[in-house]
């Protein structure tokens, strides 16, 4: 694919306004419920506004949209582009040839343009387009005038110019799916979020769905997960246990480290913090290239760190991110400085889709202790109205028994955990959440993911493994059919 003024990534959910479906709703606070939804890029179409009403309603949502770094189109009107300096332009057949509006943009901003043959989509390429909008995909009541292209059309576009592909028209939750194989980069709609009474959820479902309906969409065909946690070098948690976990859950994983550490299963004796700009390079370099479909997050030592992680996760719209917020290693070594905490609470929480505190974390988190279920039943609610996160609070020894709890906007739910017999729980945290991290990636609802993590390290742990003289790692290959049994 040639060299573009827009990644495919950002074309991933593409948002056409249209005020006609906001029920009392201002147009501002739409579009902000939509990019808080994970919207991708936004096209301002409202040809019914006068001139100065339509520059000032410009002027606010890109503003908006580059608070979440997001890139902001206008549609069919150059004027109005170039006044609001717009990261670019959609025009479609009749507007004006395209020629002529990149020659206006100039070389730097975005030119996308509508096609719905593959002689108007090699015309638009060799024109000077960066990416091409093709519909109607479905029967759409948005246009009138909105001619259907087939699945064979839009695939045989796909094939024929070297720039991204966005398909548009009547495309929905419900029929997102059958886009699957025609090498779209993404999907762009207005009535699936616009008019829907939770914009904000419509957006999220949306973006959900995209990675299910084409491997393309994300540009990979494997599921992805980047893990941003610290390096064990006894290889039983952090990095490498991350890693482990999610090849054996069928996913591909990355890593950015946040800390090396002299480690083994006896306890922490050094640790070397990564430079915030360079653990910056790292996220740069993984969201850029191998866009990952769900994030894990572990220790992440250091307030500076934590705000380049969350500012790098708000940039590149990430989703499906699991927090596990890590404080103490298995061995009692702290691995959260105490400053870092608030810093923790306020920018990397509320950005997280589940949190997975142990009973000591939640405490802190909470400032309550937890002696007893109903405990954590208080505990996990506070956090939930207080980071508006789910929030997976996991049992552990304290309370006689292996059961977790999660709590979501539909209340509690148990998962009752079988106790297993075994001193080795190096990393067991670690574990839990890069397997859940993992089944999100695979599309899974939040639920079901968890239920299935729960079920693998609970595996991991009946391996018995015992390796070195303290608390043990698991086996995180366990699942694997080469394995060879221990016992």
């Amino acid at each position: 694919m040639k060299s573009t003024n827009i990644t495919a990534q950002a074309l991933q959910l593409y948002a056409v306004t249209d005020s006609r479906w906001l029920a009392g709703d201002t147009l501002a606070h739409a579009v902000e419920q939509a990019l808080q939804g994970g919207v991708t890029c936004v096209q301002l179409r409202e040809k019914d506004l006068p001139y100065d009403e339509f520059l000032t309603t410009a002027k606010q949502l890109k503003g908006l949209c580059h608070q979440y770094h997001v890139p902001f189109i206008v549609d069919d009107n150059p004027d109005i582009a170039l006044a609001c300096d717009a990261d670019g332009l959609h025009i479609g057949q009749k507007d004006m040839p395209a020629a002529q509006a990149r020659k206006l943009l100039g070389p730097d901003k975005i030119l996308g343009i509508s096609a719905q043959n593959v002689e108007q989509a090699v015309m638009a390429y060799e024109a000077g387009a960066d990416y091409l909008g093709v519909g109607a995909v479905f029967p759409t009541d948005t246009k009138d005038d909105a001619v259907e292209v087939t699945r064979e059309t839009l695939t045989a576009i796909t094939t024929a110019v070297p720039i991204p592909v966005v398909a548009i028209g009547g495309i929905t939750a419900a029929n997102i799916a059958r886009l699957k194989g025609t090498g779209i980069a993404g999907a762009a709609v207005v009535s699936a979020i616009f008019a829907q009474n939770d914009i904000k959820k419509a957006a999220a479902v949306l973006r959900q769905l995209i990675p299910q309906a084409d491997s393309s969409f994300g540009d990979h065909s494997l599921p992805t997960v980047l893990t941003i946690a610290g390096s064990d070098s006894s290889g039983g948690a952090g990095i490498q246990a991350d890693l482990k976990t999610m090849l054996a859950n069928g996913v591909y994983g990355m890593s950015a480290i946040t800390a090396l550490t002299a480690q083994n299963t006896q306890g922490v004796t050094a640790v070397a913090k990564t430079a915030p700009d360079f653990l910056a390079a790292q996220l740069d370099s993984v969201f850029t290239d191998i866009f990952p479909a769900a994030i894990k997050t572990g220790m992440v030592f250091d307030s500076d760190l934590i705000d380049v992680i969350a500012a790098k996760l708000r940039q590149y719209q990430a989703q499906n991110i699991v927090v596990d917020p890590v404080m103490v290693a298995t061995s009692g070594a702290r691995l959260l400085n105490e400053s870092a905490i608030s810093s923790l609470k306020k920018k990397l929480l509320p950005l997280a889709t589940v949190i997975t505190p142990n009973l000591m974390e939640a405490e802190v988190l909470a400032d309550m202790k937890i002696a007893s279920h109903e405990d954590m039943v208080t505990a996990a609610h506070k956090l939930f109205e207080q980071y508006g996160c789910n929030v997976l609070c996991k049992g552990g020894h304290r309370l006689q028994d292996a059961d977790d709890l999660l709590y979501t906007a539909d209340g509690t739910q148990w998962l009752k955990g079988e106790h297993v017999d075994n001193p080795n729980t190096h990393g067991t945290g670690c574990t839990l959440s890069s397997a859940i991290a993992s089944n999100l990636a695979k599309g899974l609802p939040l639920f079901p993911a968890v239920q299935q993590a729960k079920a693998y390290i609970t595996g991991a742990l009946k391996e018995n493994l015992d390796l070195g003289h303290g608390s043990g790692p698991l086996h995180h290959g366990w699942n694997l059919s080469t394995h060879i049994p221990l016992h």
